[in-house]
């Protein structure tokens, strides 16, 4: 039962801190005029194409961690309900 909900935090985290680096590259990349620096053609189409599977990357692990949180509230709530039902008086 823990183990989703720490797996479920770690996963998120690490999935929106993928993104925000992948954008904080993007970003501080760009010229005063808007357009993006880089040194070659070939660099150009290897950083957008390895940004784009991270930010793939980065949303699986976002719906994961979700995913693993939400398995956590329903475990935690059959617990609490099998807890309920062996304390009612027959």
């Amino acid at each position: 039962m823990v183990s989703s909900l720490v797996i479920g935090i770690i996963f998120l985290v690490a999935g929106l801190a993928l993104r925000y680096w992948i954008n904080r590259r993007k970003f501080y990349r760009r010229s005063p005029t808007g357009a993006e620096g880089f040194s070659s053609y070939e660099k150009s189409l290897a950083i957008k194409f390895i940004e784009r599977v991270g930010k793939w990357i980065a949303y699986a692990l976002i719906i994961f961690g979700l995913l693993s949180l939400w398995v956590y509230s329903r475990e935690k709530k059959e617990i609490a309900t099998k807890n309920t039902e062996v304390q009612k008086p027959r």
